[in-house]
């Protein structure tokens, strides 16, 4: 909840200097618009009374921007390959709906997996990535582990743990998840730790090589509702991780057999970092104009964020003119949506 705090605070503080000076409206002392930004009553009592609800959505902001690069390794054997696109396509989906676009979405899989089809990808990940962005990068298929080394399986050459870990490290992305869904990927967990990254592992380490169930559940969890403990129709990396770690476990039990794979996962603050929207959070529609006001509201969400990162560089007065002005524009676009989608709960 700090992010909707934050903008609690800032539209209070605003209001009370522009109260001070005799400039703010009575209407925004009316107990249906108590605490909201005077800038925004002066627009109109239909557009103040549209913010009071995003300042509960704002606790659950995405970053600037999320970048998803989901790679779908070597098979080996047709059902393999089979189950493995699958897997990919249904994390592209989620991430599409996560983003409202398709232009921060790349798959990677098959023969087009292989080697330098990978680092091409994230090389270019970096390049494209700011500091202020959200990375997301999921790894499914097979994994190795020689006693030493972790490796991804691809067409033609493998790519290693310290390969990998090299080209993560090149990524400005504050905000990072991977998520290795491979076999024996608990052996290269520890060597992808860093500040501002969580890492998930399907196994616990190299020793655990059987083919994963892993992948699976976690397409689940991002494309069904049943990981979402809260009810708020957004899947964060601990409600996806939960679920899926306890249905691995459950179908092990239900088939009599003795689990192969136990998950590991290291990072901090893994319930606010977002991975799924879906429902009335979903930003993407059968309506192409109203998939473009959704981006425009992503763009101006990044926007808040962005002048919440800068806050420790700002005056008291200027970060909260800007997150004010930032708020008058997203009732704005919320007018606009609802003109179109009338049926949508922010």
């Amino acid at each position: 909840m700090a992010v909707a705090v934050e903008v609690g605070e800032a539209v209070r503080k605003k209001g009370d200097r522009l109260q001070a000076t005799g400039d703010r409206p009575e209407v925004c002392d009316t107990p249906s618009f108590s605490g909201l930004s005077p800038v925004a009553c002066r627009l109109s009592p239909s557009i103040a009374s549209r913010l009071s609800p995003f300042l509960l959505l704002f606790a659950s902001l995405t970053h600037a921007a999320t970048h998803s690069l989901i790679i779908s390794g070597l098979g080996g054997e047709s059902g393999y390959e089979k189950r493995f696109a699958e897997q990919a396509d249904r994390l592209a989906g989620a991430a599409r709906q996560l983003t409202g676009t398709d232009a921060d979405t790349t798959v990677l899989s098959g023969a087009g997996a292989d080697r330098e089809s990978v680092r091409r990808a994230l090389r270019e990940l970096a390049a494209k990535a700011t500091a202020d962005d959200a990375v997301i990068v999921t790894l499914i298929g097979h994994g190795s582990f020689d006693g030493v080394q972790y490796g991804l399986n691809l067409p033609g050459p493998d790519l290693t743990a310290s390969e990998l870990a090299t080209l993560f490290d090149a990524i400005p992305a504050r905000h990072q998840l991977i998520v290795n869904a491979t076999s024996a990927s608990g052996a290269a967990l520890d060597a992808w730790k860093r500040d501002g990254r969580i890492v998930i592992a399907a196994t616990k380490s190299g020793g655990e090589r059987t083919a994963t169930r892993f992948a699976e559940h976690w397409a689940a969890a991002l494309t069904t509702l049943d990981a979402d403990v809260n009810k708020d129709d957004i899947i964060t990396v601990t409600e996806a991780y939960d679920y899926a770690t306890r249905k691995v476990a459950e179908s092990f039990k239900s088939e009599a057999l003795l689990a192969t794979e136990h998950s590991r996962m290291v990072g901090a603050e893994p319930a606010r970092f977002q991975v799924s929207r879906m429902g009335t959070a979903a930003r993407v529609t059968t309506d192409p104009a109203v998939n473009a006001l959704y981006a425009e509201r992503v763009r101006i969400e990044r926007e808040l964020d962005g002048v919440r990162e800068r806050k420790p560089s700002l005056q008291a007065d200027a970060y909260y003119d800007e997150l004010d002005g930032v708020l008058v524009k997203l009732a704005l676009l919320q007018r606009q949506i609802d003109a179109v989608q009338p049926e949508e709960v922010p």
